[in-house]
């Protein structure tokens, strides 16, 4: 079985990237990408190179029209990132919408190339705050494109009740855990690897690193 895996070029796409690898094996594995104007658009130039070194085909598409329907951090260069997430709401970083158009598009590309299997590293363990990444949304879209374009989709969710650290576990597990530390760009600010240390990405994947470290690492 194929399977096509939504590739940012941070952390948890990329955690993803690998398990779809050992999944379902070389050659069955493709990823795809999206350029929306992010501020951290480097990612993708990072997520080609790993793509690039295990020869897992990745194409990039562009999907502007966010920038104009979302007023938000990631996309508006003239907008400060919260430093803190706000009280009862979600974070100035969240895109609208942002992953049901990644699926959507993600599943048109596959179903053209014949491939069931989608993969996205969203996880309700961690998720910020940001609606889109919550297991029930997944599933309930993974019903609406089986039911709109009438074709057998698997949406799998391999960090979905995974912490940050339990994803460097996993990472750990699937022997990356290198290529990912060093690899990958999940810092808004868009520096490679232990990022900018500021912005709230990088202090969850940081946080997250040490915990494994402490807690998970120390008791192998």
């Amino acid at each position: 079985m194929k399977a096509l895996v939504i590739l940012s070029g941070g952390q948890d796409s990329t955690t993803c990237l690998f398990w779809a690898l050992r999944q379902y094996g070389a050659g069955n594995v493709y990823a795809l990408g999206f350029d929306y104007n992010q501020r951290h658009k480097a990612e993708l130039t990072f997520a080609k190179n790993i793509c690039d070194a295990h020869n897992v085909p990745f194409t990039v598409l562009s999907l502007p029209i966010i920038q104009e329907l979302s007023n938000n951090a990631l996309t508006n260069p003239n907008m400060a990132v919260d430093t803190d997430k706000p009280e009862n709401s979600p974070p100035n970083t969240l895109v609208e919408g942002r992953n049901i158009l990644f699926l959507t598009y993600a599943a048109i590309f596959a179903k053209s190339k014949g491939i069931r299997v989608l993969v996205a590293g969203v996880s309700e363990s961690d998720y910020s705050g940001y609606p889109d990444c919550r297991d029930m949304f997944v599933k309930a879209c993974n019903i609406s494109l089986n039911l709109g374009m009438d074709y057998p989709f698997i949406v799998e969710t391999p960090l979905m009740w995974r912490d940050k650290a339990q994803v460097w576990q996993l990472a750990d597990e699937l022997g990356v855990l290198e290529v990912i530390r060093t690899q990958t760009l999940t810092c808004y600010n868009g520096i490679i690897g232990d990022g900018c240390g500021n912005c709230p990405a990088c202090d969850l994947r940081q946080k997250g690193y040490k915990e494994y470290l402490t807690c998970y690492r120390t008791k192998e």
